[in-house]
């Protein structure tokens, strides 16, 4: 029997995202279930391991064409010895084993990492990178993360914090960043990120705008909101965004002219703002990005939405 499918698992603070794809990267079932995080998060690897064999039963698949399993996760990845620590969001503090049980309850081989990597990989893979062997990838939500793949492979540096794009300084002694450096790239372009610009912002102005309004009479403000009201032409949500798009340049011009990729990927909640997002990245890109680079990298927006995680982590049992 020809081993021809992978099985990719996105595991999140919420749901556990799965997919079966073929060894060409198609997706062909994908299911999820809910997080439970319940007693510092002892039921995760359970529930994993009882999801992916009941699947496999339901859509009767031979177990012999299994490839093996990747797995992108939170936190910090020993990834030979495939152990998570430091994922918060799933109670996984202290190092949890995560490769040694479920390559035991599934009798897969189990290849994990971090998940902003995973995303990256695939995007990279399958998405907005087109395969190509150079694919820069920042991806904005709650916070900022990143990964970057260099000749087919992640970057991981020898402590496993290479890629960390949330931590490039945009704004020297600027922001708190709760890695303890000030200024961090995360501080700003995070959903949290921007509407701490926009309040710092509406201090400031003393012109119509709803978004100070909104801002003054203490009403919920989301990253959202200030883009939307940004297209509608507010002028203080206006402001918060160019500022955003010129730390989002910036950063990733940098990372540009270090690594020279075929792309530079933004995806996350924040890039669903789209392309009046990232004209204006581009934009401020262009103006810190060395000549050559500006020529050969092209800022792009991803591809894959919430796919991008689950494509990524099967590459790494297919590699």
């Amino acid at each position: 029997m020809t081993k021809d499918k992978l099985i990719g698992v996105d595991l999140g603070g919420t749901t556990i995202k799965f997919a079966i794809l073929t060894d060409q990267g198609e997706i062909q079932q994908k299911w999820s279930i809910q997080t439970n995080i319940l007693g510092d998060g002892k039921h995760i690897v359970p529930d994993i391991i009882e999801s992916i064999n009941h699947h496999l039963d339901i859509y009767q698949l031979d177990r012999s064409r299994v490839i093996g399993i990747g797995m992108g996760t939170p936190g910090t990845v020993d990834r030979e010895n495939g152990t998570v620590k430091g994922a918060y969001n799933l109670g996984w503090a202290k190092e949890n084993a995560v490769k040694e049980p479920i390559q035991a309850g599934t009798g897969f081989p189990l290849f994990i990492d971090n998940d902003a990597n995973v995303a990256a990989l695939g995007e990279a893979w399958k998405g907005a990178g087109n395969n190509d062997a150079d694919v820069s990838f920042i991806t904005l939500g709650t916070g900022v993360g990143g990964g970057l793949v260099a000749n087919h492979q992640l970057i991981h540096g020898v402590a496993g914090a290479g890629g960390e794009v949330g931590h490039i300084i945009v704004e020297p002694n600027g922001y708190l960043c709760t890695c303890g450096n000030h200024g961090c790239l995360e501080q700003y372009a995070s959903a949290t990120g921007v509407v701490h610009l926009a309040q710092d912002f509406a201090e400031q102005y003393v012109g119509e705008s709803r978004l100070k309004k909104m801002i003054d009479d203490g009403d919920e403000v989301t990253s959202k909101i200030i883009f939307d009201l940004a297209k509608e032409g507010d002028y203080l949500a206006n402001e918060a965004v160019d500022k955003v798009a010129y730390y989002l340049g910036y950063a990733s011009a940098t990372i540009s002219n270090i690594l020279n990729p075929s792309a530079i990927v933004i995806g996350g909640g924040v890039a669903a703002a789209g392309e009046f997002l990232r004209e204006r990245v581009e934009k401020n890109w262009s103006v810190f990005a060395f000549p050559t680079v500006r020529t050969s990298t092209v800022v792009k927006l991803a591809e894959l939405g919430n796919d991008a995680g689950v494509i990524g982590a099967a590459s790494l049992a297919r590699k």
